[in-house]
C-alpha cells in the first residue's frame, strides 16, 4: 500500500468487493484539496480510503499534520508513545504532528480504513474536544458512527475539484469530530459536569444566546426552550450566579449595545439603532436608556458629536 503521506498520487477506484475479510483485495485511493493555494486557518489536505492488504504495515515514522483513520473493516494495530491499541470496526486513532507512530494490518482480517489529514489554527483544540485528549490518540465512535460517511463526502469533493470543495471538506471535519464528541462515554470523554460546573454551564449558554441573538426577537421562554428548562429554573440559577434576572440581563445587553452604536454609528437614526438592537420601539429604546444611563440616547450621542453637529437623532 502507498504511504499515506503521498497524496498527490491519481485516485483508484475502491473495489466494490466485501472487505471485511482476509480474501478482500488491496485498494487504496486518496484525493489531494484542489484549493489549498494561499489558504490560511484550519485546512483539510487529503482524504482517502483503503483496504490493506494482510500484515501490511506503516512505520515506524512522524508526520507534520494531523492524521486520523476510523476503521470500517478488519482489525489491526497501532502503536504511538510506546503503547500499543488493538483496534477494529467503528474505531478511530489518531496521528498527531511529529509524534513517532506505527500502524499494522492484521494478517488473518486486514483492516478496511478512510482518513482525513487536517492542521491549521485551532486543530488542537478540535481534536481535545473530540476525545482525544489526555494523551490518548484512539476513540471508540462504535459501529454506526456517522464519520466514514463524511470523510467520503471529503474524499468526493476534492475529486469533483469544486471550488467550494474547501468549504465542503471544513464542514466535514467538525461533522466527524462532532459525532466523534457525541459517542464518548465517561466523566472526561464525555466532558460530564459535575452539578454547580453544570448549573454554571447553563448560564454561561444562556449568555452566549443573548450575546449572539439579541438583535433579534429573543425571549427567555425561547432559550429555556431551546435549552429544556423551565423559565422558573433558568431565571432562578442565572440570577444566582449573576445577581441580576435574565430579562434585565437581556434588556440591559441590548442598550448597552444600542449605546455603542449612538457612539460609532451617526448616520444611523435612534429607530434604526433600536432596531438593531431588538427593540422595534424607539420609545421604549429610549425609556429604558434614561432608566439605566440617567440621560436620553440624543444627550448621551451628542457628547460624541463634532461641534455644531446635533446628530441624526429622532424620537430620542
Amino acid at each position: 500500500m502507498t504511504d499515506h503521506a503521498d497524496p498527490g498520487q491519481s485516485a483508484q477506484p475502491v473495489s466494490a468487493a466485501e472487505l471485511t475479510g482476509a480474501a478482500a483485495p488491496e485498494t487504496y485511493t486518496v484525493a489531494s484539496n484542489p484549493m489549498l493555494a494561499g489558504c490560511r486557518g484550519l485546512h483539510v489536505l487529503f482524504s482517502g480510503e483503503s483496504q490493506t492488504r494482510p500484515s501490511h504495515k506503516l512505520g515506524p515514522k512522524l508526520v507534520d499534520y494531523y492524521l486520523l483513520h476510523h476503521v470500517m473493516g478488519g482489525c489491526g494495530t497501532f502503536t504511538s508513545e510506546g503503547v500499543t491499541y488493538e483496534l477494529g470496526p467503528g474505531d478511530a486513532f489518531l496521528i498527531t504532528p511529529n509524534r513517532l507512530v506505527s500502524y499494522a494490518s492484521d494478517a488473518d482480517r486486514p483492516w478496511h480504513y478512510r482518513w482525513i489529514a487536517f492542521q491549521g489554527e485551532g486543530a488542537a483544540d478540535l481534536v481535545s474536544a473530540a476525545g482525544f485528549a489526555s494523551g490518548s490518540p484512539v476513540v471508540h465512535a462504535g459501529p454506526d458512527s456517522e464519520a466514514p460517511e463524511w470523510m467520503e463526502r471529503i474524499r468526493a469533493s476534492f475529486q469533483l475539484r469544486r471550488s467550494s470543495a474547501h468549504l465542503t471538506a471544513l464542514g466535514c471535519l467538525h461533522l466527524i469530530l462532532s459525532d466523534y464528541a457525541d459517542r464518548q462515554a465517561g466523566p472526561e470523554a464525555g466532558q460530564r459536569l459535575k452539578p454547580e460546573s453544570e448549573i454554571e454551564h447553563t448560564v454561561r449558554q444562556m449568555i452566549h444566546m443573548m450575546s449572539t441573538q439579541y438583535a433579534y426577537p429573543l425571549s427567555i421562554e425561547q432559550i429555556a426552550d431551546s435549552l429544556g428548562y423551565s423559565r422558573a429554573y433558568l431565571s432562578r440559577i442565572f440570577k444566582r450566579v449573576t445577581e441580576m434576572t435574565p430579562v434585565t440581563y437581556l434588556l440591559k445587553l441590548r442598550i448597552d449595545k444600542g449605546r455603542q452604536l449612538l457612539r460609532e454609528r451617526a448616520d444611523l437614526t435612534i429607530e434604526q439603532i433600536a432596531a438593531s438592537v431588538g427593540i422595534p420601539d424607539a420609545l421604549y429604546f429610549s425609556r429604558q436608556f434614561r432608566r439605566f444611563y440617567d440621560q436620553s440616547p440624543t444627550a448621551y450621542r451628542s457628547k460624541f458629536s463634532p461641534p455644531g453637529d446635533s446628530g441624526n437623532s429622532s424620537r430620542g
